[in-house]
């Protein structure tokens, strides 16, 4: 199960300088006759682990000419390990990771461009969701394919809605507070309820998604172009107020917690909603907790979600015979039957628009998600300092929520975004 809770700070960054320039192109080094043989690193360690394990296997029983060796590492683990690996000559061929880290890695010429691989008809790229290839692209070119992209979305708790005497989830922002205020619970009158309406959690928050979706709702955002800071604007103030005043006058969420408090918070029944991504599916059901999957409601301007993401990408290691043996893997990886098996076993939504609905149908969540597909926005795309700007809109929200002057907290995470873009 993927989440993405770390979103490690500079050290990958400081490693990054000491690995030596790298391109593919040149001829490969491999005299042998024997079949080519690419290492795989990656973090998927449950269901979804399985699953991908199994395609692999297939893959490596499918031809004779290329064997895959994964090796189970943690996402922290590969942040942190990568790039000293691929210095010293004995990193990856293929590796996922976080699609936000992305970036960081292909900005420094760690990682193959893709761009002659989506050019031909047999990759399997055409039909890919755009947002997901979006994530893919750092200055106009393409360094990954998506093995992930889910929007956040709301999920309930079907049990406190039913008692509450709510059939439906909420549709719009207004609605939403309406509904969490009819949900919050402060039975002994002491101001602090004992089960609230819905679970936001100010700072480090799911996938660092939350906040941006927010802002999304209202014609905001945080970057554009990939290189120019757009937080301060008078749709994100407008957004900080409608929820601060909802979170702390209507009491309608706790305060002060981050995104695994949140987690925590609903899966012991005290709050009726929260946001987040597939992994709630096992919290629910390990907790006993009868959900629904719900969009995230729209705002006053629009309804997107900031979407989860995670990308598979071909170390540049000068090895034509490997880059052509990982493009090999990538197209069976997104070939019709294992497109649907990735779905259904990662329980995340198919990566592929043209893939039917009632191909997944057979698993509720998937199919939820699926329906929502449409309404994920990549995270921060091309940024290639996420961490630093992610840590700005957190530093933003948690202080906005304490109270702080919205105006000024805005102009300086301008400030520390546009900073962090320029560095």
């Amino acid at each position: 199960m993927f989440r993405t809770r770390f979103l490690l700070g500079a050290g990958a960054a400081a490693a990054a300088l000491a690995l030596a320039g790298c391109s593919v192109g040149g001829e490969s080094d491999d005299a042998s006759d024997g079949p080519t043989e690419l290492t795989f690193w990656h973090g998927y360690t449950e269901a979804d682990g399985d699953v991908l394990e199994q395609i692999v296997d297939e893959f490596n029983a499918s031809q004779d000419e290329v064997v895959i060796s994964t090796e189970i590492k943690t996402w922290a683990v590969i942040d942190d390990t990568l790039l000293p690996a691929l210095s010293a000559g004995d990193g990856p061929d293929i590796v996922a990771m976080p699609a936000e880290r992305l970036p960081v890695y292909a900005a420094r010429g760690a990682f193959a461009s893709l761009d002659d691989f989506y050019a031909d008809p047999d990759s399997n790229t055409a039909n890919l969701n755009p947002g997901a290839v979006e994530m893919e692209t750092v200055e106009g070119s393409r360094y990954g394919v998506p093995t992930g992209f889910v929007p956040l979305a709301v999920y309930y708790n079907k049990a406190l809605f039913e008692a509450a005497g709510i059939s439906e989830p909420p549709a719009t922002w207004d609605e939403w507070v309406t509904t969490a205020k009819s949900l919050t619970v402060d039975g002994n009158g002491d101001g602090t309820p004992e089960q609230y309406g819905v679970v936001l959690p100010d700072h480090a928050t799911v996938a660092n998604g939350l906040w941006p979706s927010l802002f999304y709702g209202n014609d905001g955002d945080i970057v554009e172009g990939g290189d120019t800071a757009v937080i301060d604007s008078p749709e994100n103030a407008e957004t900080l107020e409608f929820w601060r005043s909802a979170i702390v006058d209507d009491k309608i969420s706790p305060t002060g917690v981050d995104g695994i408090g949140a987690d925590e918070v609903f899966s012991s029944g005290k709050a009726a909603m929260t946001v987040g991504g597939p992994w709630m599916v096992f919290i629910a059901g390990d907790n006993g907790i009868d959900y629904g999957i719900a969009p995230i409601p729209a705002g006053p301007e629009a309804q997107a979600a900031s979407a989860i993401g995670v990308s598979m990408a071909i170390t540049a290691q000068d090895d034509v015979a490997k880059q052509e043996a990982a493009e090999q893997f990538f197209a069976y990886f997104l070939n019709d039957e294992n497109s649907v098996a990735w779905s259904l076993g990662s329980g995340w939504p198919p990566l592929r628009t043209d893939i039917p609905a009632d191909a997944v149908s057979e698993n509720a969540t998937v199919a939820a998600l699926t329906e929502q597909a449409e309404l994920g926005r990549p995270l921060l795309p091309g940024v290639v300092n996420s961490v630093d700007v992610l840590t700005a809109v957190d530093e933003l929200t948690q202080k906005v929520i304490a109270g702080g002057d919205i105006e000024a907290l805005l102009a300086e995470a301008q400030t520390a975004i546009q900073t962090a873009l320029d560095d």
